[in-house]
This record gives structure tokens, sequence and C-alpha cells, in this order.
């Protein structure tokens, strides 16, 4: 099956200093792909050279395109959508005006196709649709997260990238957005998964990367990451869930 994205020795320098080294990965349509690592090893640096926030050398290719001279607006039109750590939400809005300001990218479509998105997004998360007349910056941190994702999922994307999406949840939290990236498996949307939190990536993931000082240093099955000795005494060993 042709990549619906593909990275081919792509790095990114902040001030002229590199933080990634020519990193190259692939994301089938519909799969979960993952990039486990320690903190500051370059993994957030990746997906905003990806969804071109950070400008960056080599090549990045959506459907075959190369996404070169291609900004953030082009790529967001294109499929491509990123929920990063930060999360980003409008915290005076309603939970559910955070979500349709997601549709933006099918407004032609109209009321009727956000309303339908809308649903699916409430029957992925149901504790949105119970806060949905709630202002977002009241919410739980889970609950942001959740909010985060189904802003994204609002505008229907081929790939969604979500970066660090566990960081600082409680556990009981991070079992919930598990389940649900695992559930977003059988809409089609591919996902490029970004995360400390190793164990339960690798557990949601078909394929693993291992980015350590902004280098590919490992990668493979998920399955045969996750049994790796040397995968378990670094990152899996005394658990992190």
């Amino acid at each position: 099956m042709n990549a619906l994205l593909e990275l081919e020795e792509v790095s990114v320098a902040y001030d002229g200093i590199a933080v990634v080294h020519g990193v190259s990965l692939s994301v089938a349509p519909g799969s979960i792909v993952t990039v486990i690592g320690p903190n500051g090893a370059g993994k957030s640096t990746l997906l905003n050279a990806v969804m071109g926030v950070l400008p960056s050398r080599g090549r990045i290719r959506l459907y075959g395109r190369d996404l070169d001279a291609t900004g953030v607006a082009a790529r967001v039109q294109g499929g491509m959508s990123l929920v990063p750590e930060a999360r980003e939400l409008f915290g005076v809005m309603s939970v559910e005006d955070n979500l349709r300001l997601g549709a933006f990218r099918h407004r032609a479509e109209g009321r009727a196709a956000a309303s339908r998105a809308l649903e699916g997004v409430y029957a992925l998360f149901p504790r949105l649709k119970e806060r949905r007349r709630q202002e977002a910056g009241t919410l739980s941190g889970g609950e942001r997260q959740m909010l985060a994702m189904g802003r994204a999922l609002m505008a229907r994307p081929a790939l969604l990238m979500l970066d660090e999406p566990s960081l600082g949840l409680a556990p009981l939290v991070v079992r919930d957005i598990f389940r649900a990236i695992a559930e977003l498996r059988t809409t089609g949307v591919a996902i490029l998964l970004v995360e400390q939190n190793a164990r339960a990536a690798l557990q949601v993931s078909e394929r693993g990367y291992v980015l350590e000082t902004g280098r590919i240093t490992m990668q493979g099955p998920s399955a045969t990451l996750a049994a790796d000795p040397r995968i378990v005494e670094l990152y899996l060993g005394h658990g992190t869930e």
C-alpha cells in the first residue's frame, strides 16, 4: 500500500543548531504510527515541521505530493491536522463552538455536514456532549485533550497528528484517550502519534520509531519494539501508565 505520509531525510534546526537529523518515516493510510523517545529528543519539533510550522530540509510528501512550498493552511486544507501539546483552545467559547470551528475546512458543505461530524465526535467522546454548553476554559485537563482532538477531527483529516496526548493526565483519563485513539482506526483516519508514554503508544500502534537526540535509532512493528530488551529497559521497565 502506498504511504499517505512520507518523510525522507528530514532535518530541522533552531537558530542554526540542528535538532532533528535526517529522519525518514512513513505512515500508511488508516494506520497508527508512533514516535517514542525521551523528553527533548525532537519529537514535537518533528511534528511541527511536518505541519509546516517550522522550516525543514529533506522531503515531506502527502499522497506522494511534495509539500516543500506548502504552508500550514494549505496542509490543513490538504487533509492534515495537528493537536499540539498545548491544546490551544478558545477558553471563553463553548465546547460546541470550539468544535464547530474545526469544521472550517468543509464550510462549503454547509451546517448539515458539520452537524454529522459533530455527532461523530460526540459518539467518540460522550463527555464532550455532556459539556457542550460549557466554556472550554472550565474543563478538566482530560476534557480539554478530548476537545482538542475532537476539534481536529471536525476537519475530517486523512492524517491526524497527536503531540503528547497523555501529558499531565491521570491514568484513568489516559486510558480513555488511548481507547479513543484505538477506536479512530475504524474511521480510516491515519494517526502519527508522538508520545512519552511508550507502553500505551506501542500498544495502540502498528509501527513505531524511536527518536533519540534527533535521530531515529530503532524502528519496526510496535509489538517487536515492545519486546526488545533495550526498549523494555529504557522505556517500559518501570511502567509508564
